[in-house]
């Protein structure tokens, strides 16, 4: 699964060097997000399906279908399956039409030991910002004018890395994928949800200060101290 992100890089960094993305509000103004959970607000990169204008803009993650009825979103998931995004009613409508990226700096994921959970981030070696496969919504809340927008992170097998913690991660999308990906014109590129290369990617254990999300600076990515490592 796919529950924790940092995006710490600038806005123009995290626009993946795509071309002809707007920066669509005072990005400068928010600060870095070291330690993002669902329920909060983070950059997504969308294609307009008529006019094919990118934006790079605010989310809420966790999806709420288009054609929900619930006053309150009902149970607004943060993660689908690429086995079944394409078929599952809450998001096949999205997965067709909507499709996004979620640039981020890592993601994190915790490993089961004994009772307790011991958390990773996992990055590229390169140590640039990637782009994790997500769909969105646009969600009208009943009997109001409100419009809410929101994402979901689709996530497959993990590879060789990613499994030695967890069964599954997000799907990152390579660069040379981003417009198939973002284009409406290809309408099931499940080709591309697949586990990214392991070769290219690293992985560090971390303070369990990542556990709670109010705890939103850099210090949540530095390494355990060696003598902590040896214990895992």
């Amino acid at each position: 699964m796919c529950g924790r992100i940092t995006q710490k890089s600038s806005p123009n960094r995290l626009g993946l060097g795509l071309t002809s993305v707007n920066l669509v509000e005072p990005l400068y103004t928010l600060p870095p997000k070291y330690n993002g959970a669902p329920g909060q607000e983070h950059w997504i990169i969308r294609q307009h399906p008529k006019a094919g204008e990118r934006t790079l803009d605010r989310l809420w993650w966790g999806l709420i279908p288009y054609w929900c009825k619930e006053a309150g979103g009902g149970r607004k998931p943060i993660n689908a399956k690429g086995e079944t995004v394409a078929s599952l009613p809450s998001f096949r409508d999205a997965y067709r039409r909507r499709r996004c990226l979620l640039p981020v700096d890592n993601f994190f994921e915790w490993k089961a030991i004994t009772r307790a959970k011991q958390p990773f981030a996992i990055a590229l070696k390169s140590g640039k910002p990637f782009a994790l496969a997500a769909i969105w919504e646009n969600w009208q809340r009943p009997g109001s004018d409100e419009w809410v927008r929101t994402f979901a992170v689709i996530t497959t097998a993990a590879n060789e890395l990613v499994s030695d913690i967890h069964e599954r991660m997000p799907v990152i999308v390579p660069p040379e994928s981003y417009d198939r990906w973002l284009s409406s014109i290809e309408p099931d590129p499940r080709d591309l949800l697949v586990p990214f290369p392991a070769a290219l990617m690293t992985m560090w254990p971390i303070s369990t200060r990542v556990n709670k999300p109010d705890n939103d600076d850099r210090a949540v990515l530095d390494a355990l101290p060696q003598e902590e490592k040896s214990l895992l």
